[in-house]
């Protein structure tokens, strides 16, 4: 196959490359704004205190998300510019965004290994604050806050290690509401599924970095080494001369 030729087949894959980078932005943007003005996320914020590093990681979470779509946004659109009109600066610029993008993956992998349960901790030590407190103080806003979690989570009180509603709970607890599952399980039900969406969210995004960085550095030494196309639409293979400047910008010649 002819060197014009895999210069052709990687400006499709880059193409696609970058539709589903802009895809995964998104999909990223939404995920942190959801994380951060979500109601699950929202009502246990309220209730947290200085200490608890709750508030600290629910901040990060959003702003490293938003940074992340941000890079992949625009190392998506710099490499799609750069690939119309085989420019190898821009093509670098976008090489750097999607290396940027993966040392924030490769980070956020590493933390999620090494503290596996931090945020799971910091939610549910948060509620039995909420919890205690309105246990101990009925008539005080903590009480209010407590249904607010009850009704947000469609849960009611927590289970003894026997299964059993302790006694305040289950004063708490009646009617409809008894029949709820306890709040500790609900909470750690609703953070696995935003687990799951996170980790499928960060695993695509690690491959299609790669996969994006891999084609920008070829298609940038292409660009940077070849003349471009000649007047009948071929590459020419000849080495780059001092002061040689492409012919006009073409896609699939």
């Amino acid at each position: 196959m002819g060197h014009w030729n895999r210069i052709k087949i990687a400006k499709c894959q880059i193409l696609l490359t970058n539709f589903l980078a802009l895809l995964l932005g998104l999909s990223t943007a939404t995920m942190a704004v959801v994380t951060h003005f979500g109601d699950h996320f929202a009502v246990i914020g309220r209730g947290s205190w200085e200490e608890n590093p709750y508030n600290a990681m629910h901040y990060w979470a959003f702003y490293v998300g938003i940074s992340l779509a941000g890079l992949l946004s625009l190392g998506a659109a710099l490499s799609t510019v750069a690939t119309v009109r085989e420019a190898h600066g821009l093509m670098a610029a976008g090489f750097l965004c999607f290396a940027l993008s993966f040392c924030i993956l490769v980070q956020v992998v590493f933390w999620r290994f090494h503290n596996p349960t931090q945020v799971e901790d910091a939610v549910l030590d948060t509620y039995d604050l909420i919890y205690d407190q309105a246990i101990k103080s009925p008539s005080s806003n903590w009480w209010q806050e407590l249904a607010i979690i009850h009704d947000t989570f469609l849960c009611c009180g927590k289970k003894s290690p026997f299964g059993l509603l302790a006694s305040t709970g289950a004063i708490m607890c009646q009617g409809q509401e008894a029949r709820r599952e306890d709040c500790l399980q609900s909470i750690r039900n609703f953070l696995w599924t935003h687990y799951s969406i996170a980790a499928t969210l960060t695993c695509t995004s690690l491959a299609l970095t790669v996969c994006a960085m891999m084609l920008c550095a070829f298609l940038w030494f292409a660009f940077h080494s070849y003349c471009g196309l000649d007047r009948k639409g071929r590459y020419t293979l000849t080495p780059r001369a001092h002061g040689c400047h492409p012919q006009e910008p073409s896609f699939f010649r």
